[in-house]
């Protein structure tokens, strides 16, 4: 019976000897899988959606250690094997100014200036096409019945759904209109496509004050007196901070009771985003 159970115990030392470095590696240099935490991607993504990140399409740094990892890594700049991310990629980054894993959707890319005027996203100066698509009825974690309107936002080749509350809270109908901003080299802006349920890109809480002219150009500021790292927004968001592209839903565990959405979402498996 001893020399059986030493069997087993040796079997078991060298299968997960072999396995978890394996599964390290897999999920440093491949593919990682997150689960979607809030309602900030509604309704791309749903509270609760398995999700799988390519690592390999924006290459590597620091943040791409997975398991909190990077810690141990130096801070320092650039990627390795660096891909270049493109506008309206759904994307997984480190927030710039906390330990916090965020994913939302990439729509200002370096040199970009981009501004929200009345809930219309503007791209260079420009309009992007916005066509209605449909009304949404739903109560979002507790918070009153609402309606939303569902639009479909399409830039070039490139097209994605966003949400905007007929009567949205206060803290994110400041949002609805903006300063302009211009992308600085190496960073990105992020917004998420509930847009009126989103601590994203758009709020300056995170960012650098506006210049002369009233536009937010810089990054890599302190934040504004009495703004606490919890409470920053993502303002611009370093190319080092990105973790990777998410390219597909593999399953959810969102169910129309918990979100009382009319029309309800069908459950996702496999889906690409």
């Amino acid at each position: 019976m001893k020399d059986k159970l030493l069997h087993e115990a040796r079997e078991w030392f060298f299968t997960l000897a072999i396995f978890i470095p394996a599964f390290y590696i897999f999920s440093f240099l491949i593919y990682e899988q997150r689960v979607i935490p809030s309602e900030s991607m509604v309704p791309n993504l749903q509270v609760g959606d398995r999700v799988a990140v390519n690592k390999f399409a924006y290459g590597y740094s620091r943040y791409s250690l997975p398991w909190g990892a990077w810690r141990l890594i130096p801070s320092g700049e650039g990627r390795v094997l660096g891909g270049k991310p493109e506008r309206g990629d759904v994307a997984v980054f480190m927030h710039p100014h906390t330990d916090r894993v965020m994913i939302k959707r990439i729509i200002g890319l370096p040199g970009d200036r981009v501004q929200m005027i009345d809930e219309q996203l503007y791209l260079d100066g420009e309009p992007i096409d916005r066509e209605f698509v449909r009304r949404i009825t739903y109560n979002p974690k507790g918070r009153r019945r609402t309606v939303a309107r569902e639009y479909r936002e399409t830039v070039g080749d490139t097209s994605w759904l966003t949400h905007d509350w007929q009567q949205g809270p206060d803290e994110f109908n400041r949002l609805d209109s903006t300063p302009e901003f211009v992308v600085p080299e190496g960073y990105y802006l992020f917004m998420g496509d509930n847009r009126d349920n989103s601590e994203d890109g758009r709020s300056l809480t995170g960012h650098c004050p506006e210049n002369a002219q009233g536009v937010v150009d810089r990054a890599g500021c302190s934040l504004p007196r009495g703004i606490s790292a919890e409470d920053a927004s993502v303002g611009f968001v370093p190319a080092e901070n990105l973790i990777g592209r998410a390219d597909t839903v593999l399953f959810s565990t969102y169910s129309c009771s918990k979100a009382d959405a009319e029309p309800c979402m069908k459950k996702r498996l496999w889906r690409g985003l």
